[in-house]
């Protein structure tokens, strides 16, 4: 069970190496995160844009690149479109954002006739290593979905446990958080943990996983306060996922995590039929590479 972000990087450095194409990868923090996964053996990167921007960024960094071997795109959209065709022609196993929108990564990836869409939603999938939790933690959907229904917070779900077994987990535990852990129907964020509890009862998650809710944060992440509150849980203390109630709920953990409780990350789209790698332009060098080599982990899973 891979436990800690520098192990991820040990595992993915002793695996094939990977095709990665990078939509408009004309970004000087990419392109560095990205020379350091091509020098740790994490993956080979096919680099798509404005060439010429891209050349003057490798050498500024003396990151040694076959300029021949730039695929020159004259927009985003263009950039966007390609990589995801090498992707469809298999030749290319996962994508990255590079100096483009989301929206219009998105775009391609979900196109019906020449995309990457699956019957899943996709949704964004962040993990993270936090000095103070004895394991990596996967925090879902802050990035993608805005206000799920509890179908589409079970596919979130679906999304952030697959992740969790390819870490080795064996028995994935979610807390489907809320601001109190009894269901109240002025709260429907309460009802709809509830229900996804009931959903994992009733075996509808499928074997190896354990969905609890509604529980507050402290639940969830301290087996000292369940027992102040009297409250029996088989995952208090223990969480693998944090699947949050809506956008603005996983946003602000995860910033908290990063800003205040020193966490470092890694950050991933699911559902499509290749992992994407998303990262933020704030993201450091550090979470780029970490978000890389977790998008190469879960892509060796799926070929």
């Amino acid at each position: 069970m891979i436990k800690r972000l520098s192990e991820l990087l040990e595992n993915v450095a002793n695996n094939p190496k990977l095709k990665l194409a990078v939509a408009a990868a004309e970004d000087e923090d990419v392109l560095g995160a990205l020379k350091q996964a091509s020098m740790d053996n994490i993956v080979e990167p096919i680099l798509i844009g404005d060439k010429k921007a891209i050349i003057e960024i490798c050498e500024k960094l003396d990151y040694k690149i076959n300029h021949d071997e730039i695929i020159e795109t004259t927009s985003l959209e263009e950039s966007a479109k390609k990589a995801v065709e090498l992707v469809v022609e298999k030749k290319a196993h996962f994508l990255m954002k590079g100096l483009l929108d989301t929206s219009i990564l998105l775009k391609a990836v979900l196109n019906k006739e020449t995309g990457l869409r699956t019957e899943n939603l996709i949704s964004h999938v962040m993990l993270y290593d936090v000095p103070s939790y004895h394991k990596l933690l996967i925090l879902t959907d802050g990035g993608m979905n805005i206000a799920p229904s509890v179908k589409e917070k079970a596919m979130i779900i679906k999304n952030a446990h697959e992740v969790a077994k390819s870490l080795g987990i064996e028995t994935t535990k979610v807390a489907v958080i809320a601001a109190k852990e009894k269901p109240n129907e002025k709260m429907p964020a309460t009802m709809d943990a509830r229900e996804l509890q009931d959903m994992c009862n009733n075996n509808e998650f499928g074997d190896g996983i354990i969905v609890e809710g509604p529980l507050a944060v402290d639940l969830a992440l301290s087996s000292e306060a369940a027992k102040v509150k009297n409250f029996k849980s088989e995952i208090s203390g223990d969480v693998d996922i944090i699947a949050v109630p809506f956008i603005e709920v996983g946003n602000a953990l995860g910033k908290s995590l990063t800003y205040l409780a020193g966490a470092t990350s890694a950050g991933i789209i699911m559902g499509a039929k290749v992992p994407i790698v998303l990262v933020s332009r704030a993201d450091d060098y550090e979470t780029k590479l970490y978000s890389i080599a977790l998008g190469s982990h879960i892509a060796s899973k799926c070929k």
